[in-house]
């Protein structure tokens, strides 16, 4: 509970200022310098505080996350919003805000104010919703959550207006250092970095959302447990990431399946900032798993992607240095199944694929891996076949191994087609479940 004091002299101004709560119990004004509650809800002890357009819009927003408890709904009325700084919820659990729908509430951030940050909406708190509304035109990431347990992101929009451009946020859908995320039915565009980004979090699902015109579509970084799947990434720079990266508080990536999603022409030039590490994806990219361990893609249709419909790679391909003795580099455990390619590999960008097409003149084939290896788990010159990497019934798909560790080594490169080796089925990764969500 708030201090009492601070608590009613806000709430005596929240309600001085018009913010609506909807629906009264009764039709007189009332006295109580309590927030007036919402009788009619399931849950009579909480507030419904809708906010309307309007010139002192953006000061009934903030009173309302400020004075938010426990329960209560924050409803943004249909119409278009302009905010010149953040909105933030902090620990206050259990809160929803709401829109009217994505083309019906929009909240817009492109007058925001120098020294007052970059993102849009803030939130730090457990058993939180967001839905049905639109956040475009934030200077940096559209909607940060961060330190949660218990996301629910449904029918939400973020974009930029101006369309793919470095100067754009780098993530338009940005939960970090939480669990039990759930983002469904959600669309996102023109993000510097990821349209949506999952980043250092357990247990996830992702399902039902479209991407565009991002650097990446959707990115899980650092997670561990998620489901992505029923997705349509099209038209960014890479479709689908899945990356472990060093010097993070969860360090190595595990236990995510991208399953039965549309990954349809992801051909858009990469406008990363630069040094940022999508920067380094090579436009023309499907599915890129990087470093991760059991990763299981089945299901999926890549369709139209000029360079690697599927890509699999140590971090040390990026060249990069790392200062990170917990860090484990190499993907492991990598399934690849029933899935459908076609229409790919037909422009490659980057020196390691061209290296190929310009050997063979043949197209940069289907499922691309580096082939680098962890020199200290090799049992007779291989992997166990529990940590290695599977690939099997997908179809016509073409395969090549670049050997690129021989390659960083000084030496010649044996790049093959072969896929004896890479037949070996793994287990299934275990289903993401998260309490209430079917």
């Amino acid at each position: 509970m708030k201090n009492l004091s601070i608590a009613i002299t806000l709430v005596i101004t929240l309600i001085v200022s018009g913010c609506e709560k909807s629906p009264l119990p009764s039709t007189t004004e009332s006295s109580t310098t309590e927030p007036v509650k919402n009788v009619t809800t399931e849950t009579p002890n909480t507030a419904t505080i809708v906010i309307t357009p309007g010139a002192e819009a953006q000061k009934k927003a903030q009173e309302a996350f400020l004075l938010a408890e426990p329960g209560d709904i924050i409803e943004f009325a249909e119409g278009k919003f302009e905010f010149d700084s953040p909105l933030s919820l902090i620990d206050v659990a259990n809160v929803t805000i709401r829109g009217k729908g994505m083309e019906q509430t929009i909240l817009n951030f492109s007058k925001f104010q120098d020294g007052k940050g970059g993102e849009g909406i803030k939130v730090k708190a457990d058993q939180f919703t967001i839905e049905d509304l639109t956040i475009e035109d934030t200077p940096g990431d559209a909607i940060k959550l961060q330190d949660c347990n218990g996301l629910t992101m449904r029918r939400i929009r973020t974009w930029w207006t101006n369309g793919p451009s470095s100067e754009n946020g780098a993530y338009g859908l940005y939960p970090v250092l939480s669990n039990n995320v759930l983002i469904e039915d959600c669309v996102a565009e023109c993000a510097s970095d990821a349209g949506i980004y999952v980043g250092q979090s357990k247990q996830i699902i992702v399902r039902n959302c479209i991407t565009e015109k991002n650097v990446a579509g959707i990115e899980i970084e650092n997670c561990i447990g998620a489901d992505v799947y029923d997705n349509v990434s099209k038209n960014n720079t890479g479709g689908i990431l899945v990356f472990s990266l060093p010097g993070l508080t969860i360090k190595n990536g595990a236990d995510c399946r991208v399953f039965n999603n549309t990954i349809t022409a992801n051909n858009h030039e990469n406008f990363a900032k630069e040094g940022a590490m999508v920067a380094t994806v090579p436009s023309g990219t499907g599915l890129m798993i990087m470093a991760n361990d059991r990763v299981e893609a089945f299901g999926n249709t890549f369709d139209g992607n000029a360079g690697a419909g599927c890509l699999i790679v140590s971090f040390l391909t990026t060249q990069r240095q790392f200062d990170d003795a917990q860090y484990d580099p190499y993907p492991e455990a990598i399934s690849i199944k029933n899935n459908t390619f076609k229409n790919g590999g037909s422009d490659p960008q980057g020196d390691q694929f061209k290296m190929f097409t310009d050997a063979t003149g043949q197209n940069l084939p289907d499922i691309v891996y580096d082939g680098i290896l962890n020199q200290t788990k090799l049992v007779d010159g291989k992997l166990p076949d529990d940590l290695g990497v599977s690939i099997i019934e997908n179809g016509e798909a073409t395969f090549v191994n670049l050997d690129l560790g021989t390659l960083f080594a000084g030496g010649q490169p044996n790049m093959t087609t072969d896929i004896t080796g890479f037949t070996n089925p793994l287990p299934p990764v275990k289903t993401v479940t998260i309490d209430g969500v079917k």
